[in-house]
C-alpha cells in the first residue's frame, strides 16, 4: 500500500528561484580569446550600467536590472573568472542568494529574483567554495593580512611499518582507446569516450582496475593561448588532454600489479553548466559506460582495443575509482549508483552491474549534495592551499557518512599541508602541461606564510604529485588489497609514507572498528562549554564566528544557513583546570574498545593544547583515561586549516575495572593549558583492523523536476516529483526554501520504496514573455537511506513568445562632434531585461571610425580601453562589443557613439555593427546590421 507523506504548506507562485550553476570556479584567468570581426561577443561587459532606483548604493560592480519578477541581480567582474570545479554564489550576508549564470566570456553574472529581496547592499558578496571573488584587487577571501614568517612544518611522524609509494616489480605500458560517443541525459552533444591506460605487462593472473576521472577544466585550448569551456572544441582548438594528468600514479600503481585507466571528461565540463547537480549523474553515468566496457573486455577479451589487450586482463570485482574535484563527486555518484540503481530517465542503460567498487579516492573533490556513498570506504585528500575548492568541502565524505548507514566502511580525510589544487594533474601544471596551466592558489599583491610558493610548508608540483600518488596507492593498498599494515597511514594513527616526503600530511577517520560514542546535536548537554551550529547565521550560536581569519572544512556549508543536524562542541578556557563535561541524551557504549578516539580542532598555528580526558558511567562513577595533546596545522586566512586532529586515549585496566562501559553517560575534557579554545568533532570506540564492508539494503531517494508551462492565466498546482526506491526505510531530511522571505520549511521524514512525499506547488499563468521560474525542493539523508538526486523541483517554463526587436537609426549621419544614435525597440514590454550586444565588424570599403575620433571617456567606461595606439573600432572593441539593454517593462532604450571634433581635414568616416540580441538562456541571437556615418566638420 502506498504511503503519502506530506509537507505542509504550498510554494506560492514565483517564488524559491532555480538555482542555475555557473561556468566559473575561483582563480583569477586569462580571457577567452576571440576573433575581433567574426562571432558575436559572448556576455554584456562589465562596464557600469544605472541599477535604477532599487539599485542606488549598491558596490561597485553590482546592479539590479528588469522590474517586477523580472529583476535580476548581476555583477561583473573586472577580470575573468577562471574556469574550475567550485560554483559561483551570490550572498546576502550568510543568506545564500542562488547561483547565478554565468556569461561565456567569464565575467558577467546574473541572478534572477523573481521579486526575493536581496537585504543590506554592503552586504552583498560573491563566493565560490567560500572564498571571496568581489573584492577590490583580488579574487580571494581575505579576512587579515597575508604578510609575515612562513609557517614551519611540524615534526615528521613516525614512518609506518609498509611504504605504499615504492614502485613495485612489474613492467609496465602505456595505451588508449577511442570508443564512439556517448548521449547523456540533458546534454544536447555527445560525450566522448577516450581512455588512457596504463598497466603491468607481466603480472599473473586478472588484476584489479584503478579508473581516474579528472575535474572541471578548460576543455579546449589553442596555439595562440587561447582557453575555452565548450564542446565540441571550436575550428582552431584541441582538447585539453585532462586525463593524461595522472600518470604518474598511474604507473606506481602498474608497477605494483593494478591495471589502470585514466578517462576523459571534457564533453561533460562543457555542458554541465546548466545540470543542478554540478554534472555529478553525468559523470557517474560516464564511469559506469567505461566499466561495462571493461566488463565486456573481461569477458571476450579480443573485443577489447590494441591498448587494453597489451595490459594485464582486468578483474572487474576489485574497482578502485579515483576522482579529482568534480571527479571525485562523480566517482562518489558512481559508486552510489552501482548498489542502488538510479531513475532511468536519469541515466544511460549498462545492463546488471558487473563489477564492485571496493573503494574511492578522492581529490580535493566538490560535493554539492552533500550525500556521500556511505559503504563505500574512501580516503578523501584535502589539499591544504586549494585555490579553487578552497572551503575543502570534500571534508564531508567523512562527516556526511556518520550514522547513515552501517559505519562499517572506512572513511579518511588526508590533510595535505602545501598543496593546491591543480597540480595533483601534470596537465593543469605549468610547466608540464600541453595546454595553457595556472597555479592556482591566488596569492594577489602579498605573499602567504602557508601557501606562497618558496615557503617551507608549500609544495612544488613534484612533491605534490610524489604524496598523492603515494595516499592513491595507500587506499588502493587498504581498500582493494586488503592490507590492513597500510591502515594506519589513514585512519589517524599518525604514521607517515616516507615517499610522500617532504609533504606533511596528516589524517583522521570515522567507520571502520570505530563505534559511535558521541555525536553532538540539540540533544547533548554541555557544562563549562556550549553546543554550536555548523553553519548558522546567529553569531552567538556559529562554532566559528565570521571575523574568523580562515575556515573549518567541517562546517562548509550547504544550501542554507542556519543547517540543522550539524553540531559541535565549542570549548573556551581562560584557566586550566575547569573541566567541559559533555553528554548525550543517552549512554553510550564502549564495550569491546581499545582507546577512545577524539576529533578535536584547535586553532591553526597554536601548539601544545592539552586536555585531561575522563569518562563517567550512568551510575556516577568517574574514570581518567589520559591527557592528550593537540597541535593547530600551519593556516592563514586564506587557508581552511580548523580541522580536526585525530587523538586517542587507552581504555586502561583501571577505568575497565571502576565503569560500566557498556552505559557510559559523560565525557569531560579537563583543560591543562592556561588559556585556549577548541571544539570537539566527535567520540568513538576505536579498535584496530579493517573490516570487510557489506553494503546495507537501503531506500534511495531522488529529487526529480517537473517542466511545466506557466500558462495564460490562473493557477495550477503541480507536484514536485519524488523517487523512493531500494529496500527498507530509513529517515531523510526535506527542505523547501521560500525566497520571498529567505526562510527555509524542513522536517525529517521516514520514507520507503513506494512512498508519495507531497510537496505542491503553485503556478500563476500570464501573457507577458518572462523568466522561466524554479520551485525547488532538496533532500539529505538522515539514517538508514541513501540521496542520489538531491535537488529539484518544478519549473514553471515561460510559454509567451519574445517580443520581435528593432534597430532603427535615430541619427546614423552626423557631423564630427555629435553622436551616433540608434534606438532599440521592442514590439511590447515584457517582464525581464531585454539585453544586447552591438558587435563592431570592418567597413566595406571607406575610412573607418577610429578610437582617435570616439570620446575617450566613453572608451574607457565601455571597454576599459585607451585611444591610443589608434585602430579601428572593430579591432578595439574585441568580443565585448557595446552592451543595449531595454528594462523590464520599457519599451526602446538609445545606444551612442560619442564623436568628437578635430582639427583635421579628412573623408567621412564609417562604422559597421550588429546586434545580437540574448534569449532566455543569455545566448546571443544574430539580429540588424547597422551603419554610421560621421562627415568632417571643416
Amino acid at each position: 500500500m502506498t504511503r503519502r507523506i506530506t509537507l505542509r504548506g504550498v510554494l506560492r507562485g514565483a517564488t524559491a528561484a532555480l538555482a542555475v550553476l555557473a561556468l566559473a570556479a575561483v582563480s583569477p584567468g586569462a580571457a577567452h580569446a576571440g576573433s575581433s570581426a567574426g562571432p558575436p561577443p559572448t556576455g554584456p561587459p562589465p562596464a557600469p550600467v544605472s541599477a535604477g532606483s532599487d539599485g542606488k548604493g549598491l558596490p561597485d560592480g553590482w546592479r539590479l536590472s528588469g522590474k517586477g519578477e523580472g529583476k535580476q541581480l548581476v555583477w561583473a567582474s573586472p577580470d575573468p573568472v577562471a574556469m574550475g570545479d567550485a560554483r559561483v554564489e551570490f550572498y546576502s550576508g550568510d543568506r545564500l542568494l542562488g547561483r547565478p549564470l554565468a556569461a561565456q566570456d567569464g565575467r558577467s553574472f546574473r541572478l534572477p529574483l523573481h521579486g526575493a529581496r536581496i537585504g543590506p547592499a554592503r552586504e552583498l558578496k560573491v563566493l565560490a567554495a567560500g572564498r571571496r571573488l568581489d573584492e577590490a584587487g583580488s579574487h580571494a577571501k581575505s579576512r587579515g593580512p597575508r604578510t609575515g614568517q612562513a609557517a614551519r612544518p611540524a615534526e615528521p611522524l613516525p614512518a609506518n611499518g609498509v611504504d605504499p609509494g615504492k614502485p613495485g616489480r612489474y613492467r609496465t605500458v602505456t595505451g588508449s582507446y577511442t570508443l564512439k560517443s556517448v548521449r547523456l541525459p540533458g546534454f544536447p552533444e555527445p560525450v566522448e569516450m577516450k581512455a588512457n591506460v596504463v598497466g603491468p605487462t607481466d603480472a599473473p593472473g586478472k588484476r584489479p582496475l584503478a579508473l581516474f576521472l579528472h575535474g572541471r577544466h578548460y576543455t579546449c585550448y589553442g596555439a595562440g593561448g587561447e582557453r575555452q569551456m565548450v564542446w565540441p572544441c571550436e575550428a582552431g582548438l584541441k582538447p585539453v588532454p585532462s586525463h593524461k594528468g595522472y600518470q604518474r600514479a598511474q604507473k606506481l600503481l602498474a608497477s605494483q600489479g593494478y591495471v589502470t585507466v585514466s578517462i576523459a571528461a571534457n564533453g561533460i565540463n562543457g555542458q554541465d553548466q546548466r545540470a543542478e547537480d554540478g554534472g555529478a549523474q553525468a559523470r557517474s553515468t560516464l564511469v559506469r559506460q567505461h566499466l561495462a566496457r571493461w566488463a565486456d573486455w573481461a569477458e571476450k577479451r579480443s573485443t577489447a582495443p590494441a591498448g587494453v589487450r597489451a595490459v594485464a586482463p582486468a578483474d572487474l570485482s576489485r574497482v578502485l575509482l579515483v576522482g579529482h574535484s568534480r571527479g571525485g563527486e562523480g566517482v562518489d555518484r558512481a559508486a552510489l549508483d552501482s548498489l542502488y540503481s538510479p531513475p532511468a530517465d536519469q541515466d544511460v542503460p549498462t545492463g546488471p552491474v558487473r563489477w564492485k567498487i571496493r573503494g574511492n579516492v578522492l581529490i580535493g573533490p566538490t560535493l554539492f549534495g552533500q550525500n556521500p556513498a556511505p559503504d563505500v570506504p574512501s580516503a578523501t585528500i584535502l589539499p591544504g592551499c586549494d585555490g579553487d575548492v578552497s572551503d575543502l568541502q570534500g571534508e564531508l565524505y567523512v562527516d556526511g557518512t556518520r550514522g547513515v548507514s552501517r559505519g562499517t566502511a572506512l572513511h579518511s580525510a588526508v590533510y595535505m599541508v602545501g598543496a593546491n589544487h591543480n597540480f595533483f594533474n601534470s596537465e593543469w601544471t605549468p610547466g608540464q602541461s600541453t595546454a595553457p596551466a595556472d597555479d592556482d592558489f591566488p596569492t594577489g599583491e602579498t605573499s602567504d606564510p602557508v601557501c606562497s610558493k618558496g615557503t617551507k610548508t608549500r609544495l612544488t608540483a613534484p612533491q605534490q604529485q610524489a604524496a598523492g600518488a603515494t595516499y592513491i596507492a595507500a587506499a588502493a593498498r587498504l581498500f582493494v588489497a586488503d592490507d590492513d599494515r597500510v591502515r594506519p597511514l589513514l585512519d589517524g594513527s599518525g604514521r607517515r609514507a616516507p615517499s610522500a616526503d617532504p609533504a606533511q600530511v596528516l589524517t583522521h577517520a570515522v567507520g571502520a572498528r570505530r563505534t559511535q560514542a558521541l555525536l553532538p546535536g540539540a540533544s547533548t548537554k554541555v557544562k563549562g562549554g556550549r553546543v554550536c551550529a555548523q553553519v548558522a547565521t546567529d553569531e552567538a550560536k556559529a562554532c566559528l564566528p565570521s571575523t574568523t581569519s580562515g575556515g573549518s572544512p567541517h562546517f562548509a556549508s550547504w544550501e542554507f544557513a542556519p543547517e540543522p543536524g550539524r553540531d559541535a562542541v565549542a570549548m573556551r578556557w581562560s584557566r586550566a583546570g575547569d573541566p567541559v563535561r559533555v553528554s548525550p541524551a543517552r549512554p553510550f557504549s564502549l564495550a569491546g574498545a581499545k582507546d577512545v578516539a577524539l576529533r578535536v580542532i584547535v586553532p591553526p598555528n597554536t601548539t601544545g593544547t592539552r586536555f585531561d580526558v575522563s569518562l563517567v558511567d550512568a551510575s556516577g562513577h568517574r574514570a581518567g583515561l589520559g591527557r592528550v595533546r593537540v597541535d593547530g596545522l600551519p593556516g592563514s586566512d586564506l587557508t581552511a586549516s580548523y580541522w580536526g586532529r585525530e587523538v586517542r586515549v587507552p581504555l586502561s585496566a583501571e577505568a575497565r575495572e571502576k565503569l560500566d562501559l557498556k552505559h557510559v553517560k559523560t565525557l569531560e575534557l579537563t583543560p591543562r593549558t592556561r588559556s585556549g579554545k577548541a571544539w570537539l568533532m566527535d567520540a568513538w570506540g576505536w579498535r584496530p583492523g579493517t573490516p570487510a564492508v557489506r553494503p546495507a539494503e537501503l531506500p534511495r531517494v531522488d529529487v526529480g523536476r517537473l517542466n511545466v508551462k506557466e500558462g495564460d492565466s490562473g493557477v495550477r498546482t503541480y507536484q514536485v516529483p519524488v523517487t523512493i526506491s531500494g529496500k527498507g526505510s530509513g529517515k531523510v531530511r526535506l527542505f523547501v526554501p521560500d525566497i520571498d522571505t529567505g526562510e527555509v520549511a524542513h522536517r525529517t521524514l521516514t520514507v520507503r520504496p513506494g512512498d508519495h512525499v507531497d510537496v505542491p506547488v503553485e503556478v500563476r499563468g500570464n501573457t507577458r514573455y518572462g523568466q522561466d521560474v524554479g520551485h525547488d525542493a532538496l533532500v539529505k539523508a538522515v539514517r538508514g537511506a541513501v540521496v542520489g538526486s538531491y535537488r529539484g523541483g518544478v519549473m514553471a517554463e515561460n510559454d509567451d513568445p519574445a517580443p520581435k526587436v528593432t534597430l532603427e537609426p535615430v541619427a546614423d549621419r552626423v557631423t564630427e562632434g555629435k553622436p551616433l544614435t540608434w534606438r532599440m525597440t521592442l514590439s511590447q514590454a515584457v517582464d525581464v531585461d531585454m539585453m544586447a550586444i552591438l558587435s563592431f565588424q570592418p567597413v566595406d570599403g571607406g575610412r573607418e571610425l577610429s578610437t582617435l575620433d570616439v570620446e575617450p571617456g566613453w572608451l574607457e567606461s565601455e571597454f576599459g580601453a585607451s585611444p591610443r595606439p589608434e585602430r579601428p573600432l572593430w579591432k578595439m572593441a574585441g568580443e565585448r562589443g557595446l552592451f543595449v539593454n531595454v528594462p523590464a517593462g520599457e519599451k526602446s532604450a538609445e545606444v551612442r557613439i560619442p564623436t568628437i571634433k578635430d582639427r583635421v581635414s579628412e573623408q567621412e568616416e564609417s562604422v559597421k555593427a550588429q546586434l545580437y540580441v540574448y534569449d532566455e538562456k543569455w545566448e546571443p541571437q544574430p539580429g540588424p546590421v547597422i551603419t554610421g556615418t560621421v562627415r568632417d566638420a571643416s
